[in-house]
């Protein structure tokens, strides 16, 4: 597995979820909540480079069937935009099914309520789909998901 730390990205109508892995690309933790608008792919790729990470991962959203609707779509130019502004080869975008679904049901049985829950939920979502990607990667040694070209 390539050493370097990786974020994760959930990228909502309103915030985007940032998550960031140890540098041994072991564990996910979430970093942030972005607000989604004007500066937010500059917040982004700021984060990339604070945190000299080798890969973003973005989320696809899905359907449970793997049927791309118009979320998908929205994500596909997102992170073609974001990766028009980081290294090639950097961005990639990887199945979120139920990350969202996950992320509020621990948070949930972890007593965080209100909107104590509604502020991480984002990043908490991202951390999910970070580990996914992860582990993924380290069951099968290749890279997660599909690389995104910047402008695609």
């Amino acid at each position: 597995m390539r050493q370097g730390v990786r974020l994760g990205i959930d990228v909502g109508t309103v915030r985007i979820g940032v998550a960031r892995s140890d540098p041994a690309g072991i564990l996910a933790s979430p970093l942030e909540t972005v607000r989604r608008g004007k500066g937010d792919l500059d917040r982004l790729a700021a984060l990339a480079a604070e945190n000299e990470a080798i890969e973003v991962v973005v989320g696809l959203p899905t359907s449970l069937s793997g049927r791309e609707g118009p979320a998908a779509e929205a994500a596909r130019r997102f992170a073609a935009e974001l990766a028009e502004r980081l290294a090639p080869g950097t961005v990639r975008l990887c199945d979120e099914r139920l990350t969202t679904v996950t992320a509020e049901a621990g948070l949930r049985a972890g007593g965080v309520r209100g909107r104590a829950r509604r502020q991480v939920v984002d990043q908490t979502a991202a951390a999910v789909l970070l580990q996914s990607a992860l582990d993924g990667e380290r069951l099968t040694g290749r890279p997660p998901g599909e690389i995104v070209r910047g402008g695609s």
